[in-house]
C-alpha cells in the first residue's frame, strides 16, 4: 500500500518539529518546510525529508510542490504551521511589518492550499490543517496584528471547508494554547524593540515580562500535545472542524464566549499585569 504524503511547515523547531516526527511514526511520509532546508537537519537525520519553502515567495512554495509531487506523486496532508507573533501597539507597528505578518501566517497558508487542492480534489480525498491560535478567538493588548491574522484564518478555513467538502477533502483548524516553545520569547523581543520606549512602554513592559513569564512556562504544554492532537485529526475517519488544546486553550476561549467585551478586557488586562489608570 502507498503511504500518505504529508507536508508540514514552519518543521525546523516548535510545533511543526513534532508534528513531522509524530505524522513520521504514524507511517506518513513527511516533507518538513522551512525557509533554510540546513535547519532541518535533524528531521532528516530521522527520515523526514527536507524541503527549502519561503511561504512569502510564490516561486518558492510552486517549486516544493512540484519537487513533493515529482518525488511521491501524491500530498495527502498540508500542516500550515509557518507562523510568528508580530507584537507592538498598533499605534507602532510599521505597515510593512503588519502586511508580512499577513503574508507569513495568512496568505502563504491559503497560497499552499490553492497549490494542493487541484491534487486532492483529483484523489477525491486530504487534509488540510491550519493552525491558528486560541488567539484567533480572543484578543490581548499589544498583539493586535498577531490576532488578526489568526482570526482571519480561522474565518478562511471555515469557508474553505465548506467548498472542498463535496470534494472529499477535509479542512482542520488547530486552536493551541500556551506551548512551549521559543515563540513567547521572540514575540517579547519584537513587542520591546517596537513599543518599548514610546507612549506604551509600561504595557510593553507588562506584556513583555507576561509572554516571557516563568510560571506561565512551566504551565505551558508541551509541542507534543498539538502534534499529537493533529496526528488524531489526520488519520480520523470524520476528524473534528477544530481541536482546541494545550494550556488554558478550551477554558480562554470559553471564558471569551461567556463574558461581555468589558468583562474580558477585565479578565485579560489583570492576567497579564497591565498598568491601569
Amino acid at each position: 500500500m502507498t503511504k500518505k504524503v504529508a507536508l508540514v511547515t514552519g518543521a525546523s523547531s516548535g510545533i511543526g518539529e513534532a508534528t513531522a516526527r509524530e505524522l513520521h511514526r504514524r507511517g506518513f511520509t513527511v516533507y518538513g518546510a522551512a525557509r533554510r532546508a540546513d535547519r532541518l537537519q535533524r528531521l532528516t537525520g530521522d527520515g523526514i525529508r527536507a524541503v527549502a519553502m519561503d511561504v512569502t515567495d510564490d516561486d518558492s512554495m510552486r517549486s516544493g510542490i512540484a519537487e513533493i509531487l515529482a518525488d511521491s506523486g501524491r500530498i495527502d496532508v498540508l500542516v500550515n504551521n509557518a507562523g510568528y507573533g508580530s507584537y507592538g501597539a498598533l499605534e507602532d507597528v510599521d505597515i510593512d511589518e503588519g502586511r508580512r505578518q499577513f503574508e507569513v501566517n495568512v496568505f502563504g497558508a491559503i497560497r499552499l492550499a490553492q497549490l494542493v487542492l487541484p491534487h486532492m480534489r483529483e484523489r477525491r480525498s486530504g487534509t488540510i490543517v491550519n493552525i491558528t491560535s486560541m488567539g484567533g478567538k480572543l484578543h490581548t493588548p499589544l498583539g493586535g496584528w498577531y490576532h488578526g491574522t489568526k482570526f482571519a484564518l480561522e474565518a478562511l478555513s471555515d469557508c474553505l471547508r465548506l467548498e472542498v467538502t463535496p470534494f472529499g477533502i477535509d479542512v482542520v483548524v488547530i486552536e493551541p494554547g500556551g506551548i512551549a516553545t521559543e515563540w513567547g520569547g521572540i514575540a517579547a523581543e519584537h513587542l520591546e524593540e517596537t513599543s518599548g520606549g514610546g507612549a506604551y512602554k509600561a504595557q510593553a513592559a507588562a506584556i513583555a515580562a507576561s509572554l516571557r513569564s516563568e510560571a506561565n512556562a512551566n504551565r505551558n504544554s508541551p509541542p507534543s500535545v498539538i502534534a499529537d492532537a493533529i496526528g488524531r485529526a489526520v488519520t480520523a475517519k470524520r476528524p473534528r472542524t477544530r481541536y482546541a488544546v494545550g494550556f488554558g486553550a478550551k477554558p480562554l476561549i470559553a471564558a471569551r464566549v461567556l463574558l461581555s467585551d468589558r468583562q474580558f478586557d477585565t479578565v485579560i488586562s489583570r492576567a497579564t499585569g497591565l498598568p491601569r489608570e
